[in-house]
């Protein structure tokens, strides 16, 4: 007969037995009743602790085992852990017990400090780590093995620091290459030390040289991480001499390290290749210029019939053989993506090809802003509504109303032109040619800034040749307005790029204490040394902003600051804590955007601690609504976290912290149509303050950028709002400003573009970071607020063949048209409800007539009574059958909507506009005469392999900048030719 124990006190007794093997039985006793009778047996937990000291004592593991649960029940972790490692192998790490797993995650928190601190602490910090928590912690990997948790054991073995485990996870998997991607992305997001992510990428690059077939996408992919130009360099060339499906992989790299890398990288990669395989000497400013090509032609053939004739020639010119001739042609090729020309003609032709802008919205926009601030916020949301399309259609029906720009109003006007041309880089001197500084006829200094400012916009992170033009010009300026746009045009050109010659200029432009232009300096001066971490820059900024008296400097040289760490994670701490000290606000708030930018989409949990600690407690409301802000920066890796972390700031009492929580929204979530933030907007939009409301119309339009009602039904609901605010003539002017720039957002690019800051390859997106910081900034100076086109990313998937080319294919979205489809164009009310205009009638009128009308319907009352019945039967009648042929009509169209069901997929055309959330969808159709280099999910540009390059290909025709043209009607022909006499 089984008994039930009521207490552990006849056991306990058996401890003070001096037999061992009593002592033995109780300590087994007390290990099988210890969780029930654990507060029993802790007032004697000392006796337990006795004789797992007695060295003599052969069973002192089950007793260290009995003080660990003892110590886990009184909460005492830190001495259950001690107790559990002297227990050794009878602590079960496989058990699956709340005590076991609870002890393990204390084990592997601990080691993992130790291990950080060893790796990265100072001298005093490191200590041996205790062989007995290394062996619990080698038996938890071990069962993670054991049971094919692999992915488990690379998240803890990059946690604890430990490679070699990190290496064995990846190589013991079933599947290598999918667990080399899943590292690769674990590394590159939540990895927060910049030397140790060094570390696995180099081994990364070893697993991903290793493999059967080479992954070079992602082996360059970490080589742009480890800012190694002339390890690509190599690959490059490698994959050029190899097959011509290597030299299709080569160019595959190329396009995705154009979208990944910075200027200056690139820069050093064709460089390194230039010293390995010279290219054909032609002069590169030439390229292009026919006329210049076959003069060279002709000058090379000249030179080589005098050679044959002499016989000797004093520099004697090898032919090229048929092979090296096939290697400078794809090197020229190579260096063309590179260089990102045929990437910036790609989207500028999809954009062109696709343009879908509602110009409705603008033309009501513009009938109902009655001031100038208003009239500004139009011409720039037309300006986003038409980003890289270069249509400005809009703007040339209505010069009269443009006219009316007058001061900085025309500076951001003609600025905005930049952000419509975007890219179209071959005309753009010739297309801003009016507003840029001349010498002859000197014209108005706010579109000559203006002009300059716009071709910085074009140019944006691809200066090329266009740097020198814009340097030269801003040391040639007189007038602080064309130094303020040369410096902002120059920053934006030359961005990343650190030219030394520059940053000079740029620095003199500072010094010469002019408020204006040394806002737009101190902002260039860090985008021209982007992520460089430069001590010289940031010690001339820094020291200089601590000097100056014009707040517009400071604010300037704040953001320069900020741009300067880009990237850099721990590198930049102590410049953020040196920041956050000063006394200075606009110091502190630069402070919070530095962290921001330095750990920008790691979603460090220090770093968030830090901005919300921030966001509370600082006293000056402009540093706790860019902390706020800040928020949106470190969490776009992972946009759904930000609704929890912003959710009680978004409800604070204070206006600038709940402005802060609406923009960190909007730039975390942006293009997800997330509806957590979206809960969180729309309180905001009804909010007391103007400006909150601001805020939220501007970060609602980033959070809703190319939606449709399918994927994400509060979108009308949006659209009709902003319309609401705009066409109230008692809304305040800054709730205006917001809902005008959000119809531009949420239509940006002709409906083609969405905002994403991280890059299809999953590196963070420089160039669109950049510019939604600066867009921030609209807050103090609106001509700003054109940063945000930076942001701005087309949705497109570019199918090219081996002479990158676009050839005539197809590919198949398997959802319904309607999923993805381009919302439904406004509808002109004005049209629809043109009305019969009533004349107003008098009551006297009327009054009279009524006593007329009864007069003679009593006289004729006998008379018209059979015609009265006939006329209502012949209604009724003509009332049933309008009512029937309404009925066939309805039923006609109901049957016709069920006979075409919408069909399940769609086949698009390439180039084809591909959401996000369809390129989950997206394949290549079945039979298909090309295959792509990489999976076409992956969208932007992808190479295709021909199947059948026998036969002829249909290649695609580039459409003419400025969108296509209306069709026009049929000219007649000309007559047929004729003698003229004069009879």
């Amino acid at each position: 007969m089984k008994m039930n124990i009521t207490s552990a006190a006849g056991v306990i007794s058996l401890l003070d037995e001096p037999e061992p093997q009593l002592k033995a039985f109780a300590l087994e006793k007390l290990n099988s009743i210890v969780d029930v009778f654990w507060a029993e047996i802790s007032e004697n937990v000392d006796k337990i602790e006795v004789l797992y000291e007695d060295s003599t004592f052969k069973n002192s593991e089950l007793a260290a085992l009995v003080a660990s649960k003892v110590y886990y029940h009184l909460g005492a972790f830190e001495e259950s852990l001690t107790f559990a490692l002297g227990a050794g192998s009878l602590f079960n790490v496989n058990d699956t017990s709340e005590y076991v797993e609870t002890i393990i995650a204390k084990c592997i928190d601990f080691y993992t400090k130790q291990r950080v601190k060893n790796i990265d602490g100072t001298e005093e910090q490191r200590k041996e780590i205790d062989p007995r928590l290394e062996a619990i912690v080698n038996r938890m990997f071990q069962r993670c093995f054991d049971d094919r948790q692999y992915k488990q054991a690379v998240g803890i073995s990059l946690e604890t620091r430990r490679i070699d485990i990190f290496e064995r996870a990846i190589l013991e998997s079933e599947d290598v290459n999918a667990m080399l991607l899943y590292s690769l992305n674990v590394c590159m997001s939540l990895i927060q030390n910049r030397h140790f992510r060094n570390t696995v990428l180099l081994l990364l690059t070893k697993l991903y040289m290793g493999l059967q077939t080479p992954d070079y996408i992602n082996v360059c992919q970490c080589y742009i991480f480890l800012d190694d130009a002339q390890a690509v360099a190599d690959i490059l060339e490698k994959l050029l001499k190899g097959t011509e499906e290597n030299s299709l992989m080569a160019y595959q790299i190329a396009f995705d390290m154009y979208d990944s890398a910075t200027q200056q990288f690139l820069l050093r990669v064709q460089n390194a290749l230039r010293s390995t395989v010279p290219l054909p000497q032609t002069d590169p400013k030439k390229v292009g210029d026919e006329k210049e090509d076959s003069n060279m032609e002709e000058g090379k053939e000249k030179m080589e019939a005098e050679a044959s004739e002499t016989g000797s020639s004093p520099t004697p010119v090898k032919p090229q053989t048929e092979e090296e001739k096939k290697l400078a042609d794809r090197m020229k090729k190579l260096h063309t993506i590179l260089g990102g020309e045929i990437t910036i003609g790609l989207h500028l032709q999809f954009l062109i090809r696709n343009n879908k802008t509602d110009t409705l919205i603008l033309k009501n926009t513009k009938e109902a802003v009655r001031n100038s601030v208003c009239h500004s916020a139009t011409v720039m949301s037309n300006s986003f509504m038409h980003c890289g399309t270069t249509c400005d259609q809009f703007l040339r029906d209505n010069l009269e109303w443009l006219a009316r720009a007058t001061n900085w109003a025309k500076f951001t006007a003609t600025a905005s032109l930049g952000v419509i041309h975007k890219g179209h880089e071959k005309e753009a001197l010739n297309l801003m040619s009016t507003y840029l500084p001349k010498d002859s006829s000197p014209g108005s200094a706010y579109s000559e800034g203006g002009g300059l400012y716009a071709l910085g916009l074009i140019h944006a992170n691809h200066g090329g040749e266009i740097t020198d033009y814009l340097l030269n010009q801003l040391k040639d300026a007189s007038t602080d307005m064309v130094r303020h746009g040369g410096c902002l045009g120059l920053g934006l050109a030359a961005m990343g790029t650190a030219r030394q010659d520059i940053y000079e200029q740029l620095k003199f432009n500072l010094y010469q204490d002019d408020a204006v232009t040394g806002e737009a300096a101190g902002i260039a001066m860090g985008l021209v040394m982007l992520g460089t971490k430069q001590s010289t820059a940031i010690e001339d900024m820094v020291a200089y902003a601590k000097e100056t008296q014009h707040e517009k400097i400071l604010r300037g040289l704040a953001l320069g600051i900020a741009l300067t760490m880009y990237g850099r994670l721990e590198e930049a701490d102590a410049l953020i804590e040196s920041l956050c000290l000063d006394k200075d606000p606009i110091l502190r708030w630069s402070g919070m955007f530095t962290l921001a930018m330095a750990y920008c989409g790691s979603g460090s949990n220090q770093a968030i601690r830090k901005l919300l600690h921030v966001a509370v407690s600082d006293v000056n409301d402009d540093v706790r609504r860019v902390a706020v802000t800040s928020l949106g920066f470190l969490l776009f890796r992972t946009p759904e976290q930000c609704p929890q972390v912003v959710s009680l700031l978004s409800e604070s009492y204070n206006p600038h912290v709940r402005f802060g929580a609406a923009m960190a929204l909007g730039i975390a979530c942006s293009g997800t149509g997330l509806k957590e933030a979206l809960s969180l907007l729309e309180p905001m939009t009804n909010d007391p303050v103007n400006y909150v409301r601001q805020g939220a119309l501007i970060a609602s339009a980033l959070v809703l950028v190319q939606q449709n009602e399918n994927t994400c039904p509060k979108v009308a609901h949006y659209r009709s709002l902003y319309s609401k605010i705009i066409s109230d003539k008692h809304d305040d002017v800054m709730a205006k400003f917001g809902a005008i720039l959000a119809l531009g957002i949420i239509d940006a690019g002709g409906r083609n573009m969405t905002i994403s800051l991280q890059s299809r390859t999953g590196h963070m997106n420089m160039e669109a970071v950049v510019g939604m910081l600066v867009f921030t900034q609209f807050w103090f100076w609106y001509p700003l607020t054109l940063f945000l086109s930076m942001a701005f990313t087309p949705t497109c998937l570019v199918g090219l063949n081996e002479d990158l080319k676009m050839p005539k294919l197809e590919f198949r979205s398997n959802a319904k048209p309607s999923q993805f489809a381009y919302p439904p164009p406004l509808e002109d009310k004005k049209e629809k409800t043109k009305e019969k205009v009533l004349t107003a009638v008098l009551s006297i009128t009327a009054k009279q007539k009524k006593k007329e009308a009864e007069k003679k319907k009593d006289e004729e009352k006998m008379d018209v009574d059979d015609e009265k019945k006939e006329k209502e039967k012949e209604k009724e009648e003509e009332k049933m059958e309008t009512e029937e042929g309404e009925k066939e009509k309805q039923d006609k169209e109901k049957s016709e909507k069920e006979k075409e069901p919408e069909p399940n997929f769609q086949m698009l055309d390439n180039p084809a506009r591909v959401m996000k959330a369809q390129l989950k969808v997206l394949v290549m159709p079945e039979g298909s005469r090309y295959l792509p280099v990489k999976d076409v999910s992956h969208g932007g540009i992808i190479l295709l392999k021909n199947n059948k390059p026998g036969e002829q290909e249909e290649i695609i025709e580039p459409v003419a900048a400025g969108g296509p043209k209306m069709e026009e009607e049929d000219e007649p022909e000309p007559p047929e030719p004729f003698e003229w006499t004069e009879d």
